[in-house]
């Protein structure tokens, strides 16, 4: 089960804008990171939850895209996500927030998939332009945004040839292909 959970949760960058995404999802989603390690349990991570069409555009606005597919402007219209959680860390908390951001980022996408929703963690982001218009305070350091929705395009797994880069890219068909190391090439 954890398996194809994992499989499932690969990172997708167009959605189905009419399947939406309910604040409740969202708050299901954080509850597993509620419960997610952190460390010296410090638990220093915060969440905000978008759902609405006016946050969701301002925050669009904010991320770049698929950054292997340089000639691919990100999903159009009719296929952005609907909706986002973004992941802040809290400095009045701690300073650093080591490796908690992908432990919670991956148990909320494991969650996400348990749905039958995908996304996509994104990591770059406009950050002064986004606290700006969301109006972040400034003791929030801007993490990560998952960016969730409907799945509306087919991601393929493949063993990476050798001498081949690691770079995903799109076939003629628009199937997304992502080349992952083999385990024998993992395990040293």
């Amino acid at each position: 089960m954890l398996k194809e959970l994992v499989l499932a949760s690969r990172s997708y960058r167009r959605f189905d804008e009419s399947v939406s995404v309910s604040i409740e999802t969202l708050r299901e989603l954080v509850a597993l990171a509620r419960f997610s390690p952190s460390g010296a349990n410090r638990q220093p991570l915060k969440f905000r939850l978008f759902a609405d069409a006016e946050s969701r555009e301002k925050i669009f606005a904010c991320l770049a895209w698929a950054g292997a597919l340089p000639k691919w402007p990100g999903p159009a219209e009719g296929e952005r996500p609907m909706a986002y959680i973004m992941i802040l860390g809290d400095m009045e908390v701690s300073k650093s927030f080591a490796v908690d951001e992908g432990i919670v980022a991956q148990s909320m996408m494991l969650g996400a998939a348990e749905k039958g929703l995908g996304g996509c963690m994104v990591g770059s982001i406009n950050r002064k332009k986004l606290r700006e218009i969301l109006e972040i305070p400034e003791r929030y350091e801007i993490l990560l945004i998952l960016a969730l929705g409907k799945p509306a395009e087919k991601v393929v797994i493949e063993d990476l040839a050798e001498g081949a880069g690691t770079n995903y890219w799109r076939d003629e068909e628009d199937v997304h292909h992502v080349p992952k190391r083999t385990l024998d090439e993992l395990i040293v």
